[in-house]
This record gives structure tokens, C-alpha cells and sequence, in this order.
């Protein structure tokens, strides 16, 4: 008997008679003895709720956070500022407590919060098309590539290594183990996709190029020259975007991109323990049909009164699923909401200011390391907010040194590039001051 449900002896009775059993045992009857639970469950006494809440966070100090300790880590999860006035309003009940749509068009706050959203990605990423946001960035990569095979059906996808690893591990679950398409990496030349390589693999049976700009290192691609060869074969050209480095770079709509997503948690979203998080999925108007999730649009009633309904989605799975675009048929829409509300608060100016920041304060960090004997930059392209250090002991004794001293340190690249074992991807936001900035340069000193 598990006692904290409230039941009496009395319904327990009644409930037990109705399905035809003597005791709750019987319940069990299907679980061999040699595998039921003999002794009593090792919980806890009861506690009062100040009890409670006292052990409770007694439990939480056993976690860091970043209002403790500096972050210079990055690879695709950032600490970025979030104005008090995004928690302010996403915290609102009407927007924290509400959920998927379902008789859409009576949610008309909820539409018209996604219909901003989609307004202001299409504007920040330059193309026709939004949806109402995915899972997170890796999976709306997996339903760009998807995209473009629904298009042309053709099975061959080229992936740059220089994607985030984990998004091609996803990747790779999605369309190779699933679809059965075949996945061929591109490798890299001095930290950006080699585009030698790129030419001698791509051919007419190419559905896509798929790169990400910054990429996973904090290198720029040369984006245009990968559309020339991509397009030359007819294949559609997909690129995962860091949104916040548009404030300084040209967006993909202006170099003819086909299929632009993105992880959104840099918009106004904590860290949050890793999720959960956005998925930006932007696309040209011609695959708006092809388009996974669901899309928004504005319209009149027969008043003529402005209003929002549910344009497009993925609802077909439910009645007809060879129909449906894609598994994904719901939208992050408080973490749309919180990326809505910081893009309409920093505006186009606040954008650029916090881009050119981490650019600037990226390339300071870098300065003062490479100063360091021993340290110098993994590779030469240009780079924003992220970059890879080359480091003469190993990267484990360099975080460990950093945990002790209350700074979160670098990505240790070796963990999926054996080649770049004991280089470090550090990451510099504009939250990170000169004084941080030195204190970690400081202690790398200590290391040599």
C-alpha cells in the first residue's frame, strides 16, 4: 500500500471490488515474486513544509550557478544577459501556464505572441519563413535536411565537421538510422569547411549542404563561396546560425540560403541545466508546404477586425500520418516568447551592441592567452565570441585548476576531435569583464 494517497480503507474496498481483485497485490500478480520489492521503501519521515523546504535547499547548495562562478564555457549553450523585464512578463500566468492551442483560434494572445515571433526571426535572419520554433538547434537542423529530401528526394547529404558534434550525432539518428539517407563529413582546413573537399563530394545526387556559421570552433565560413558550389548542383543549402552573431554578420537570406535554423536559447533563455530550449526554423517561401511544426498567420474576421489564426501545422499525423511533415507537431513557445521579448527589447542597435561586445571582448581573451607561453590559437580564420587554444598541459588540469577557483572553463575539444586533444574552446559573452578576463589569463599563468 503506498499511504500518501488519500484514499481510505473504505475506497480502497469499493475500487478493488469494481475491478475484481481481493487485495492490491493482486495487482501484481504479473511480476515474477523474485522480482517484487521484499522490504520496506527506504523514504524519509514525513516532514512539515518548513521542514521540507529547509532540507530542500539545503540539497540545491550542493549545485553551482553562474551568480557563483564565471563562465568561458560555450559550444552551443551560452551566458548571455537577460533583461529583468523578459522573466518579468514570460512569467505572467496567462503565458507560463498555457499550453499547445488546441482550438487555436480562440488562443488569440498565444497566436498573435507566436505571429511576433516569427515576424521578428524573418526579419532577423533575412528569408520569407518562419515557424513557430522546434525542439532545440540540433533538431531543427534534422528537420531542415529532412526538408530538403522531401524536395528532391535525392540521398545524399554533406555535413561540415565543423557543425556541433552533438547536432550531427542527431542528425545521424534522424535521416541515416531512419530515412536511411547517407551522410558524408566534409572535414576542415585551418578551422572552417574545406571547400576543395566540398567540391570533389558534392554531384547531382546531393539533397543538401548542411554548415553552421559561427561554426562549432567560433569560425566564420566563407557562406558565399559554399553557395556557389552548393547551388551549381541543384542541391538546397542549409545553414544552422548562432542569431545573436546577426547582429554584426550578414544574414542567410542575404547569401541565398535555402534552410536557416538556429538554437535560440541566447535570445532571453537561461541556461536552464541544458533545456529546455529553441529550435529557429526559417525557410524560402517556395518549401513553406514542407515546413515541419506549424506556422501562424494574421488575417481578418468578417468584421474586418485583425486577428490571428493557425495557418499551417502538422496536424495531419492525427488523421492521416503519411501526410504529416514531421514528428514535431507543438512549438517551445514560452522560450518563442522569451526570444520575442528580447529581440523587441534591445532592438536592432541593442543586437549589434551585444554581438560586437563578444566580439570584442572574445578577441581581447584571446589576445592576453596567446601572451601565454605555451598558448596560441588553434587556427587563424576569423572568429567571433568563440575560439580554440592550443594548451601545453592538459585541458583536464586547466579546467580543474579554473573549477577550484570558481571559473567554468573551456570546452575540451579532444573530447570529439582527436586531433585537437588538449585544445580548448573558450567562449567570451558580453557578461565577461576585463577584470574576469584577466583573473583567468592570471591562472593559466600558473600553469606554465
Amino acid at each position: 500500500m503506498i499511504p500518501y494517497i488519500p484514499n481510505t480503507k473504505d475506497d480502497q474496498k469499493k475500487m478493488l471490488e469494481e475491478i475484481g481483485v481481493e487485495s492490491i497485490n493482486d495487482l501484481f500478480e504479473s511480476i515474477p515474486p523474485h522480482l517484487r520489492l521484499k522490504t520496506e521503501v527506504n523514504l524519509p519521515s514525513s516532514l512539515s513544509e518548513m521542514e521540507l523546504i529547509g532540507r530542500l535547499r539545503g540539497l540545491s547548495k550542493k549545485n553551482v550557478s553562474l551568480d557563483e562562478y564565471i563562465s568561458f564555457l560555450g559550444a552551443g549553450s551560452y551566458d548571455h544577459f537577460i533583461p529583468t523585464i523578459i522573466d518579468h512578463l514570460s512569467n505572467r500566468a496567462e503565458f507560463y501556464t498555457s499550453y499547445t492551442p488546441y482550438q487555436a483560434e480562440a488562443s488569440q494572445g498565444t497566436l498573435q505572441a507566436i505571429y511576433e515571433y516569427q515576424s521578428l526571426i524573418c526579419n532577423l535572419f533575412k528569408m520569407d519563413v518562419s515557424n513557430a520554433s522546434m525542439y532545440d538547434g540540433a533538431t531543427a537542423l534534422a528537420e531542415a535536411v529532412i526538408l530538403a529530401y522531401n524536395v528532391n528526394h535525392r540521398q545524399k547529404v554533406l555535413v561540415s565537421k565543423t557543425i556541433h558534434p552533438e547536432y550531427r550525432q542527431v542528425l545521424t539518428t534522424y535521416v541515416e538510422k531512419t530515412l536511411g539517407l547517407s551522410i558524408i563529413e566534409i572535414n576542415y582546413r585551418n578551422g572552417i569547411t574545406d571547400l576543395t573537399e566540398l567540391e570533389e563530394k558534392i554531384d547531382e545526387d546531393t539533397s543538401c549542404v548542411v554548415v553552421q556559421n559561427p561554426n562549432f570552433f567560433g569560425c566564420l565560413e566563407e557562406v558565399k563561396e559554399i553557395e556557389k558550389i552548393v547551388h551549381k548542383f541543384g542541391s538546397l543549402y542549409i545553414v544552422s546560425v548562432d542569431p545573436i552573431s546577426l547582429g554584426l554578420l550578414i544574414p542567410p537570406g542575404d547569401y541565398n540560403v535555402d534552410v536557416a535554423v538556429g538554437e535560440g536559447q541566447a535570445l532571453g533563455n537561461h541556461l536552464n541545466f541544458g533545456g529546455p530550449y529553441l529550435g529557429i526554423f526559417t525557410c524560402k517561401k517556395e518549401f513553406l508546404r514542407k515546413v515541419p511544426g506549424r506556422v501562424v498567420g494574421e488575417t481578418t474576421d468578417k468584421k474586418g477586425k485583425r486577428g490571428f489564426v493557425l495557418t499551417l501545422q502538422t496536424r495531419e499525423q492525427h488523421i492521416r500520418r503519411e501526410r504529416a511533415t514531421s514528428n514535431i507537431c507543438t512549438n517551445h513557445n514560452l522560450n518563442a516568447l522569451r526570444a520575442a521579448i528580447y529581440l523587441s527589447t534591445l532592438g536592432e542597435e541593442g543586437l549589434k551592441e551585444v554581438a560586437n561586445l563578444c566580439l570584442q571582448k572574445s578577441h581581447y581573451a584571446a589576445e592576453r592567452i596567446c601572451q601565454i607561453s605555451g598558448f596560441e590559437l588553434s587556427f587563424t580564420s576569423p572568429f567571433l565570441k568563440e575560439f580554440s587554444v592550443k594548451c601545453p598541459v592538459s585541458s583536464h588540469k586547466i579546467n580543474k585548476l579554473l573549477w577550484e577557483n570558481k571559473i567554468i572553463g573551456g570546452f575540451d575539444l579532444g573530447k570529439f576531435y582527436p586531433e585537437l586533444r588538449d585544445c580548448l574552446l573558450f567562449c567570451v559573452t558580453e557578461k565577461r569583464t576585463k577584470g574576469e578576463i584577466d583573473k583567468l589569463t592570471s591562472l593559466l599563468e600558473k600553469m606554465v
